[in-house]
């Protein structure tokens, strides 16, 4: 929309022009608006050469409805312009719409819950500390952590996940991945969430059957026998195998005509009206196709089940039919492509109040599917094991220690009981020494590292935990047998002079009288 109006504007040659004996300045004729609307439109890559000279007056009725132009008294609101000599022009004020921004880093996509909270029960203080064993040198990488009780931990509990959680998570993190799919800062601007039903998101992923096709457990939902026939006789023509065909010339026409009828007769499109803002959005990225691609993946799970079948089962009749050599034409104005989206574009995509750019979004969209529609209308695998892992993650059991690089799933306790305040005293004491004792036993014994390094670990250890430390080393001169000092041996100074031939003594002359 704001793209056009703004060719649009750019576009239209403003001169001055006579009505009436008066003069008017910067305005059009209505003609000349349709034929630079509908050049421009043409050579636009998001609408093509196939766009009518009747689309682009009806889109130029919806510009003059919503105060895109307005005539030369000022006049707009409703939809009657015509391909005349009528005098038109640009309002001072912008028509354009407000657009989506895209997300800074700063901000996050949509949260869904987090089912890591405990649940109510004893509280953590009457949980028993299981001891650990540490190495010297698990301890020296994380002696800056480790600081108070060691081991400090946190136990996770399994949560049982009831149907509902589970189906809560599926919304969450579709509707997270689409806005992140999209770039948008939030989906309200596009779709409102609330009227996601996360059953059917569910069911669109796991009812399916060997083909992808969604399977309906209302079978009151479905479609009648008898378009399924006409859809499978045009889809598979001309080896109909459930179909007897009549021979009579213009039976394909008949049989299409039946199936555009029974398509055209429905109240709501089969992408529904409260999604239609989020399938426009999506257009957007047509020139990504990937990014497109996935974004309708994740936009056609929201559909109710029985729209998702029905729409699966059309745009597939549709894409074999437009590539179907043995299929004469159905029309004789039109390719077999063109009318394909020509036929089915509006029960597939339309607003229900206004209609702007309704029929040249519709068609954009339904080509797209047509070309892309086996991947399209199948499940996003990515998606489906991102969000069936970490419902798996949900329902362990872990526990997680202050300065582990990564969680220990356990597996889950069998019973759990509450203690006495003086247990807990001595279970956190002696849980919290025994270790931290056996890692300074193996600092002390380890040959491995140099006197350097082991005073050094030793000096942190002792200020990190000096009441242990002190059971150790009680008195200095228990520490000072760990580093004994060596006798230092004189050197023979004497020795290098005895080796040498003697010298005798020479008289100088300072000697002399």
């Amino acid at each position: 929309w704001n793209e056009i109006i703004e060719l649009f504007r750019a576009g239209m040659p403003l001169r001055k022009h006579r009505c009436r004996f008066k003069s008017y300045e910067r305005c059009f004729k209505a003609s000349e608006a349709v034929e630079c609307l509908h050049e421009l439109l043409g050579s636009n890559q998001n609408f093509g050469p196939e766009v009518t000279r009747d689309q682009t007056v009806k889109l130029l009725k919806k510009f003059l409805k919503n105060h895109v132009i307005e005539d030369i008294k000022g006049r707009w609101g409703k939809e009657d312009f015509e391909d005349d000599g009528h005098l038109y022009r640009f309002p001072p004020s912008s028509p354009l719409k407000s657009y989506p921004k895209k997300p800074s880093c700063g901000k996050e996509v949509i949260k869904f819950p987090d089912w890591n909270e405990l649940r109510a029960g004893p509280s953590q203080e009457h949980i028993p500390v299981k001891s650990v064993t540490m190495n010297s040198e698990m301890w020296y990488k994380r002696h800056s952590i480790a600081i108070g009780e060691v081991p400090a931990c946190k136990l996770v509990f399994r949560r049982e996940l009831t149907q509902a959680n589970i189906e809560e998570i599926w919304k969450s993190m579709t509707l997270s991945r689409l806005q992140k799919v999209l770039g948008l800062d939030s989906l309200d601007e596009v779709l409102d969430t609330k009227l996601v039903n996360s059953k059917h998101i569910v069911q669109n992923v796991y009812n399916v059957n060997k083909q992808g096709i969604v399977t309906l457990e209302d079978k009151s939902k479905e479609l009648p026998h008898w378009i399924l026939s006409a859809m499978k006789c045009l889809a598979n023509w001309p080896s109909c195998s459930d179909v007897k065909q009549p021979t009579y010339s213009g039976f394909e026409r008949d049989v299409f005509k039946t199936i555009v009828d029974y398509f055209g007769q429905m109240k709501e499109p089969l992408l529904t009206f409260n999604f239609f803002d989020i399938f426009v959005s999506v257009l957007g990225l047509l020139q990504k196709p990937s990014k497109a691609v996935e974004a309708l993946q994740i936009s056609c799970l929201l559909l109710p089940p029985e729209n998702r079948k029905k729409l699966q089962l059309l745009v597939r009749m549709m894409a074999r039919i437009s590539l179907n050599q043995d299929l004469l034409r159905l029309s004789e104005s039109a390719r077999t492509r063109t009318l394909m989206v020509q036929a089915f574009s509006r029960c597939i995509l339309c607003s229900k109040d206004e209609i702007d750019l309704d029929e040249l979004l519709a068609a954009k969209l339904v080509s797209f599917l047509m070309d892309n529609y086996q991947e399209i209308l199948s499940v996003p695998s990515a998606l489906k094991s991102s969000i069936e892992d970490h419902v798996v993650h949900l329902q362990r059991v872990q526990i997680k220690h202050a300065g582990a690089d990564s969680d220990a799933t356990l597996p889950p306790p069998s019973f759990c009981h509450q203690i006495t305040t003086g247990e807990f005293e001595y279970q956190k004491a002696t849980g919290s020494q025994e270790p931290l004792a056996a890692l300074l036993e193996e600092i002390v014994m380890n040959k491995e590292i140099s006197v350097k390094d082991k005073k050094k670990k030793l000096k942190q250890f002792q200020k990190s935990y000096p009441e242990v430390y002190r059971v150790r080393f009680p008195s200095p001169e228990t520490e000072a047998m760990l580093f004994p000092e060596k006798t230092k041996q004189k050197p023979p100074i004497l020795m290098w002079a005895l080796k040498k031939p003697f010298q005798p003594f020479h008289r100088t002359r300072s000697f002399r009288m």
